[in-house]
């Protein structure tokens, strides 16, 4: 039996979807009790242990808001040692191999401490971050306000990375392995935006907070501290020009192409007016 984390997010739906469309059997948790097939909250270690009673595979997602790995995650895989889990599929990102500081670095550290098989995807930027995270400034204000400078992104579309997740629960291959996940171009932010007004007919901006500047922004609509040091690592990695990196991993475990932006956008495009 396959456990699904995080299954009413971006890529958790995504997986659940494919998992579905190959009538593989799964069961979803859920840090509510009333949701999903199972109670599983990070925050509740007495959740752990029935969770993860008969799985034999895991779709590990961090939620954004816990990133002491330690206190929250440590818990949870000793716990799946002592059920017997087979083999976690966690959803890391791209550049945790040499980024230490981010959570999931931390996470895959203790995975692998562990000794339960394991399989790595390190996808990048997801496009669909553009609706969620920042869909504010961009429905409103045709903006989009992250502080990644003139620096390069491998985007990825979290449909991919939901199809890279349902093969890597099922075979066998996958295990022991760390896959770098991106997209098939890297892109600036002013290349985004350009593309976003070329498609939709409308002007959209792009607009290069200080780090600073963007730290009190998301701290005045109520976002944690510990998501925006997340965030801020994030745009800082693609600043410097470590997220621009592309990779064929995706299109090797896919057998094609990997889905455009400018697919992203024909998509969306109803989302982002």
């Amino acid at each position: 039996m396959i456990l699904i984390t995080g299954s009413t997010g971006n890529v958790g739906r995504e997986v659940v979807i494919h998992l579905q469309s190959e009538s593989i059997p799964f069961e979803t948790a859920s840090h509510r009790r009333d949701h999903g097939d199972r109670y599983l909250n990070f925050e509740d270690d007495s959740s752990f242990s029935g969770a993860l009673q008969g799985i034999d595979s895991v779709f590990l997602m961090r939620p954004p808001h816990l990133a002491d790995a330690n206190k929250y995650f440590r818990p949870f895989i000793e716990e799946a040692v002592k059920q017997n889990v087979k083999h976690i599929v966690f959803l890391s990102v791209l550049g945790a191999d040499k980024n230490k500081i981010v959570p999931h670095a931390k996470i895959e550290k203790i995975i692998l401490e562990s000794n339960i098989p394991y399989t790595f995807l390190r996808p990048s930027f997801f496009m669909q971050n553009l609706l969620t995270e920042h869909g504010e400034e961009l429905r409103e204000k045709h903006d989009i306000y992250v502080p990644a400078g003139k620096g390069k992104t491998s985007f990825i579309d979290v449909r991919d990375i939901g199809v890279t997740a349902m093969k890597t629960l099922i075979h066998e291959e996958h295990r022991g392995k760390a896959y770098d996940l991106t997209g098939n171009e890297a892109l600036s932010y002013q290349e985004v935006a350009k593309i976003i007004s070329d498609i939709t007919g409308e002007s959209f901006t792009y607009t290069n907070p200080s780090i600073l500047e963007f730290w009190k922004t998301y701290r005045k609509k109520g976002i944690s501290t510990d998501k925006i040091m997340v965030m801020v690592g994030i745009y800082t990695t693609a600043k410097i020009g470590f997220a621009k990196r592309v990779t064929s991993d995706l299109q090797e475990i896919l057998g094609h192409a990997p889905i455009t932006f400018e697919q992203f956008v024909k998509d969306s495009a109803d989302s982002l007016k």
